[in-house]
């Protein structure tokens, strides 16, 4: 059996591939101060970033959700991977030759599962471009042709051929050491009557990678009418090709979308090849599946949700087209960003574009042009009949509820006037109140925008509503201690984010909600993450605090901001040494907490714990000591 690998080995890994350079690959990265730099956490869900990597001491951390350590750590989490694949990953990128102890290495046994698919793939996907070359694939090469896509196109997108025999690949496969187990796991291969068939026949091949590169899995284009299967078949679920989670594309793209802040969703491998060749390189495509959740969160850690970022959605403009848009529209809120959607002249879609008016056409195609939600708002309100005031109140009634989604105050009443405008309700006054309660409502019923009930009859005459019921009485949890120093420190902190945010941020704005002990100095960070975070109130404006407020969950959290916008501050000079005072004993506190916890986890496990869980431990301990003491060295310096 194959043995451990070398600790120099590791250590010479850890040196070699710097961890900035590592998560760049899945999310943007921007300055923290500090020489540290921040993200969006890409191991749970969060607004304002709190995830940070300091490339000086090889080191990553987010205090929202706790998770934290060095590169191999970072890929372990991320990639679901063990400690040996990463090392022999990252080993690879670095051209570092691994030794093995306690015995000689066998790739086959040594590797896990993971790299192993991943490496069934690369090897798939070499095949399947040498085929493209040979007689029977004129059929492919025609079709990429007649779409204007020459050979070159093919080559760097990796486009290849299956072969219409029955078990080619598989036989080639076998004959490169992979086991048939492995070939059906990979979704490469399926069981036949006499064995595993390859999957995949007679088709043009697109390889799909994740955000790292890795190729995960294939689409595959019909184009015999002989072949009874569905136009595109795309690899099953497997452990390493989640359709929900991989975006066709984004190896190509992510560098560019992270640079230019914006990206282009198209619907499938040509249009993304038709917007790349013509020079829209952060176009991307979902993989058979609609765009959703999952997919926003790719995008989102690459897009760093800042304010002029932009996402184009060019889906058809037919029947399905516009379904497509109002589903991507249901999640439009994830999103930060401003969202678009553009629709080709004729419903034609970027490729077919492309090929009848060139490329400069597909590249005024996805100019912003129309925004998602003016569009969602006209295709819900298009379906009344608006001469009538029944029409018109029946289109209040199921459009209102949407505009109540947008959670930024100022942007939701001046759609709600748009909205008026659209259904031709003269009163733009009601039509923003109705909106308004509908959000007051949600807010108070955890998420419910059905809201009270009116009478249809009296839309745009009338203003008077059932009112929703008192939202709870505040945030949950024990109540403020003012003679704790914890409190007083979170309390001041809160009031220099919201009265000298320029003293705070942008250190401010990675911290985590769960750094505030006290549960109604937690709500109070929350609503300034939804607001846009403190950089929102640089330089000061009221329009800061206007928003804050339009964040606030119920009126006891929108009293406490009040409170803590105007209260004066202890300090004598209240200047950025002061700042950074308060938000080190923050931080500190988080970082101490967090020890205590893992350490008092331990210490109940006993000799229970797990090696791995206890490694695992030991290892996020000693990386929170060594920021804790670089806190108290360096001060604000450390952030």
């Amino acid at each position: 059996m194959a043995g451990r690998i070398n600790d120099d080995d590791v250590k010479a890994v850890r040196d070699a591939v710097p961890i900035d350079a590592v998560v760049s690959e899945y999310l943007q990265l921007r300055n923290a101060g500090g020489g540290n730099l921040k993200g969006l956490c890409p191991f749970h869900d969060e607004k304002s970033p709190s995830f940070q990597v300091s490339p000086s001491k090889g080191l990553f951390h987010c205090f929202g959700c706790q998770e934290g350590g060095d590169t191999i750590a970072f890929v372990q989490k991320i990639d679901h991977l063990t400690f040996a694949e990463v090392v022999e990953r990252l080993a690879a990128k670095a051209g570092i030759t691994l030794r093995y102890e306690e015995g000689g290495y066998n790739p086959s046994h040594q590797r896990g599962e993971r790299i192993r698919l991943v490496e069934a793939h690369k090897a798939a996907a070499q095949f399947y471009v040498e085929q493209l070359d040979g007689p029977e694939a004129e059929i492919g090469r025609k079709f990429l042709a007649e779409r204007g896509f020459d050979q070159a196109a093919a080559a760097h997108f990796g486009v290849g051929y299956s072969p219409a025999g029955w078990d080619h690949l598989t036989r080639y496969l076998r004959g490169k050491g992979f086991s048939d187990k492995e070939l059906i796991a990979s979704g490469i291969s399926q069981d036949g009557r006499r064995g595993p068939i390859d999957r995949f026949r007679g088709r043009l091949m697109w390889p799909i990678s994740d955000t790292a590169g890795d190729i995960v899995g294939f689409g595959a284009r019909k184009l015999r009418d002989d072949d009874n299967g569905p136009k595109y078949l795309n690899t099953p679920e497997t452990a390493i090709y989640k359709k929900s989670q991989v975006l066709y594309g984004i190896d190509l793209a992510k560098k560019d979308i992270a640079k230019a802040s914006r990206a282009v969703v198209v619907e499938g491998y040509t249009d993304v090849m038709a917007c790349h060749l013509a020079g829209i390189t952060t176009a991307i495509a979902t993989c058979g599946t609609a765009f959703g959740g999952d997919h926003i969160k790719i995008l989102r850690r690459l897009l760093m949700d800042n304010g002029s970022a932009r996402v184009i959605f060019t889906f058809d403009g037919d029947a399905a087209g516009q379904k497509a848009a109002l589903r991507a529209f249901e999640d439009d809120q994830k999103f930060a960003a401003e969202t678009y959607i553009a629709i080709a002249p004729d419903n034609m879609d970027p490729c077919d574009l492309r090929l009848a008016k060139g490329d400069e056409a597909v590249r005024d195609l996805v100019e912003p042009r129309t925004p998602l939600f003016e569009f969602a708002l006209r295709q819900i309100v298009g379906r009344y009949d608006l001469e009538t005031p029944a029409g018109r109140a029946a289109a209040l009634d199921e459009a209102a509820p949407v505009v109540a989604k947008i959670k930024t105050g100022s942007v939701q009443r001046e759609v709600a006037v748009q909205l008026a405008g659209f259904v031709g309700i003269l009163d733009q006054e009601y039509v923003v109140h109705r909106v308004n309660q509908l959000a007051q409502w949600a807010r108070s019923r955890g998420g419910d925008q059905r809201g009270p009930t009116r009478p249809s009859s009296r839309a745009g005459s009338q203003h008077q509503q059932p009112q929703p019921p008192a939202g709870p009485s505040g945030p949950s949890g024990p109540a403020l201690n003012l003679r704790s120093p914890a409190h007083r420190t979170e309390r001041e902190l809160l009031k220099l984010a919201l009265q000298k945010p320029a003293l705070v941020s942008p250190a401010f704005d990675a911290y985590g909600v769960d750094e505030f002990t006290a549960p109604p100095y937690a709500a109070v960070r929350q609503c300034i993450a939804e607001a846009g975070g403190a950089e929102l109130g640089v330089p000061e404006t009221r329009e800061y605090l206007v928003q804050v407020l339009d964040a606030t969950p119920n009126e006891t959290v929108r009293k406490l901001v009040t409170e803590l916008a105007v209260e004066v501050f202890h300090g004598k000079s209240i200047d950025e040494a002061y700042a950074g005072e308060h938000l080190v004993k923050v931080r500190l506190r988080a970082v101490d907490r967090r020890i205590d916890d893992v350490q008092g986890s331990l210490a109940r496990l006993g000799s229970n714990v797990a090696p791995d869980h206890l490694a695992a431990a030991q290892n996020e301990v000693w990386v929170l000591q060594q920021y804790a003491q670089s806190l108290r060295n360096s001060g604000a310096d450390a952030l």
